[in-house]
């Protein structure tokens, strides 16, 4: 990657950064990834994702909280219900592209492990 190629990062400030770094932070639970998931495919009430995802209700809705803190999932009223969606496409699309990339990594490191193996007598 050259300095052409760096775009906004190569010019962030240092209070940008460190929201940044606060959301990769957030970003750093896979409860929290697995909520992202689940609202990937459409919106949800907390009782939903507490199924899908599991965890308690209290739980859920704590990360809920933290993700709404951070602009990535927001909340509106459904009569009773607080129905929760995603913000911001545009972070869980990086977020699916590290977990595919993760997934390749993977597959080719037990590839490569079953490779060696078969080389053992």
């Amino acid at each position: 990657m050259g300095a052409d190629d760096v775009g906004v990062l190569g010019e962030a400030s240092g209070e940008i950064l460190g929201q940044a770094a606060a959301t990769f932070g957030l970003l750093a639970s896979s409860a929290r990834l697995r909520i992202l998931r689940v609202l990937a495919q459409g919106e949800s009430d907390v009782a939903h994702l507490a199924d899908r995802v599991g965890g308690a209700l209290s739980t859920i809705s704590q990360h809920l909280s933290a993700l709404r803190r951070c602009g990535l999932v927001g909340v509106r009223k459904d009569g009773r219900r607080r129905v929760f969606f995603i913000e911001d496409p545009a972070v869980v699309e990086v977020v699916r592209l590290v977990v595919e990339q993760v997934a390749r990594r993977v597959e080719a490191q037990t590839v490569a492990a079953g490779e060696g193996r078969r080389g053992m007598p």
